[in-house]
């Protein structure tokens, strides 16, 4: 059967501002990047490793703006549930000249994911909601040449990005194609609940997490235990739930 027509996927209108033209990380972007064609790749990546099908596809969001300009860290994405703001580091992509589009099109993934993913209305641990996001970069092909997969002995599963991308990734190769992607729609329209874990995988996370770390030859930290479970946060990231979150 032959591709899905991006056409039928439901794509949000696009906006870019750009702050600063003679930024040399501007130039780079337009150098590198045709915005439009990036900005679509970049909500269909999150599309297909998240929803599968234009039918399951959420249809709530209506415009994406993306903001270029000179700051500090690398973006943040934030908004109402209809309309979100991606901001990009033009500092970020200068210093990455030697990799411009790869970098590029890596962050726009990552941000995009934020305006589709689920999270558990705000509940969901921060590591896990940035796992998810570099978990979809990961396999849109565009993870950067400095990710490792195996984590520090002391890491927790819920540390975020690379390394809870990596162990998403594994439980995806243990359960099959589409275990992410249950794994997000779990946290659509409920509180976060870390017994999903063993629903869709068989196992309590923290166990998950001791095999991940043995199979990669990582020995056992001494504090397994997630903040999450010891009081319902988890590492000081603080989620603002329902109408304006922002992720990084």
């Amino acid at each position: 059967m032959p591709p899905t027509p991006p056409t039928e996927w439901p794509f949000p209108k696009f906006n870019i501002r750009v702050e600063d033209l003679e930024h040399r990380g501007a130039v780079l972007f337009f150098e590198h990047i045709q915005p439009l064609d990036a900005l679509r790749k970049a909500v269909l990546a999150s599309f297909e490793w998240l929803y599968a099908t234009p039918a399951n596809a959420p249809t709530n969001v209506k415009l994406i703006q993306l903001v270029l300009r000179p700051m500090d860290g690398v973006a943040y994405t934030f908004g109402s549930a209809s309309e979100k703001e991606i901001h990009f580091s033009l500092d970020h992509i200068a210093n990455s000249a030697s990799r411009a589009r790869d970098e590029i099109m890596g962050v726009l993934v990552h941000e995009v994911v934020h305006c589709y993913q689920y999270n558990a209305n705000g509940t969901a641990p921060g590591g896990l909601v940035e796992g998810v996001a570099d978990f979809v970069r990961l396999h849109a092909g565009l993870a950067p040449p400095h990710w490792r997969r195996a984590p520090a002995p002391k890491d927790k599963w819920d540390a975020g990005y690379q390394t809870t991308a990596y162990f998403l990734d594994w439980i995806e190769e243990r359960r099959g194609k589409g275990a992410i992607r249950a794994l997000n729609d779990t946290m659509r329209d409920t509180d976060y609940d870390e017994k999903i874990f063993v629903i869709l995988a068989g196992e309590p996370v923290r166990d998950l997490w001791r095999r991940y770390k043995k199979e990669l030859g990582v020995e056992d930290g001494e504090d397994e235990v997630t903040e999450q479970a010891k009081d319902g946060d988890s590492d000081g990231f603080v989620l603002v739930p329902s109408y304006n979150p922002v992720y990084i």
